[in-house]
């Protein structure tokens, strides 16, 4: 009589079932709980594994009905389940090498098409659809991909499918040397199709050009660099799953904005009448609206002052009423010079001008403008004339050894 059944149990079976019923309960289980397809259930998928492997043995079945899994820990030298090391054992050795995971390990891809498009800030901050035309290679329709008629299609003999081929080149006696080469019979295909089964489509190449046109949609607040993939529209090829087009955006300069992830920054030239009395301007935003800033009255506005807007910078990206900042950086131009008689009417309105003490035996001096490329010409002749005082004069001489 059996005495446990919680093998049975995790199986789903009765404990009379056949070993047909047992690896039909398991191969359904197996398949349901697999990490691969529910990666959470890895707990139940080792259970179903141990109990198969128990289960499936004669003499492990025949041990744990009649003492249970104590009865298999003790009967193994307390192994824990009789040789049980991975659930993945048994369902490698059960499915044939590897089941789920086998084939994700033994699927090949071609590779991935990559190409770069230009997009603007506006695009970015709209959001836009843009039409890309490639080419690509498709498998040719009329053959399958085979290249010729089903069937007509061999194994090239000298390389044996490999495409390359070993020759062997005597340099001397007793010494070789072997060269890879392109298979000559095969020209590296591989294959050997007669010249009147060979398709006329593709001319025997298996792919054909195509273009294709895609849409890649721009989405509000991408940012530069970001990767738009199109799975599996990369080129085809036999035996090979596509690999995937792979869209990177290139942000192009502003003339007036500049883009520091959600925010964008901007500056704004002051005439010096405007930074002191205040100012109204419009900004053009990047989605065709005019923006009035202003300042308060008796406001001052310095030069590399920064002020924000909020709400008025770049839409984030998948959430894109939520903006950032617009920064805008304020640039003051003062003027060249001011008339010798508009000077006493600005003292009366400007802060009092501080007063200094200056000694009865100063110096006076005369301010001129400073020209920096003079100033960096007059550094580097003072640099070369410097060199050359310490070559005739100060320059130490190379110490030499002197000979017995």
């Amino acid at each position: 009589m059996v005495k446990e059944t919680a093998y049975y149990d995790t199986l789903g079976v009765k404990p009379n079932c056949t070993a047909d019923e047992l690896k039909k309960a398991y191969r359904k289980l197996a398949l349901k709980y697999h990490p691969d397809k529910n990666p959470n259930e890895g707990e139940k998928f080792k259970q179903i594994s141990q109990a198969y492997e128990t289960l499936a043995d004669e003499a492990k079945r025949k041990l744990y009905d009649q003492g249970g899994e104590q009865a298999i820990k003790e009967g193994t030298g307390g192994g824990g389940g009789g040789g049980f090391h991975s659930p993945m054992d048994i369902f490698d050795m059960f499915f044939g090498g590897g089941g789920m995971r086998g084939a994700h390990q033994r699927e090949k891809r071609g590779k991935d098409l990559i190409h770069q498009i230009s997009v603007t800030l506006e695009e970015l901050y709209n959001g836009s659809v843009r039409k890309l035309s490639l080419q690509k290679n498709i498998i040719c329709d009329k053959c399958e991909g085979r290249g010729g008629k089903e069937g007509c299609v061999n194994k090239c003999k000298t390389c044996k499918g490999s495409g390359m081929y070993t020759r062997i080149q005597q340099l001397g006696i007793g010494i070789v040397q072997q060269i890879k080469q392109v298979c000559p019979e095969c020209r590296g295909q591989g294959e050997i199709i007669d010249e009147k089964d060979k398709c006329k489509k593709c001319e025997a190449k298996k792919v054909m050009r195509e273009r294709k046109v895609l849409e890649v949609h721009i989405d509000k607040g991408m940012s530069d660099g970001q990767k738009i993939t199109f799975s599996g529209e990369g080129d085809q090829e036999p035996g090979l799953q596509p690999g995937d087009i792979i869209i990177v955006l290139d942000e192009q300069e502003h003339e007036v904005f500049k883009r520091s992830q959600i925010n964008l920054l901007m500056q704004m030239k002051l005439e010096l009448v405007e930074s002191l009395c205040g100012f109204h301007k419009a900004v053009h935003s990047l989605d065709n609206r005019d923006l009035v800033i202003s300042t308060l009255p008796g406001e001052i506005i310095r030069d590399g002052d920064v002020k924000c807007i909020l709400n008025e910078g770049m839409p984030t990206y998948k959430n894109p009423f939520e903006k950032g900042k617009l920064l805008v950086q304020f640039v003051v131009v003062f003027p060249d010079s001011i008339d010798p008689d508009c000077i006493p009417q600005l003292e009366k309105i400007l802060p009092d001008r501080p007063e200094y003490l200056i000694p009865d035996d100063a110096d006076t001096c005369t301010l001129i403008p400073l020209d920096p490329e003079k100033l960096r010409q007059q550094r580097q002749q003072s640099m070369y004339s410097e060199e050359d005082e310490e070559g005739m004069y100060g320059r130490p001489e190379g110490v030499q050894c002197q000979s017995h």
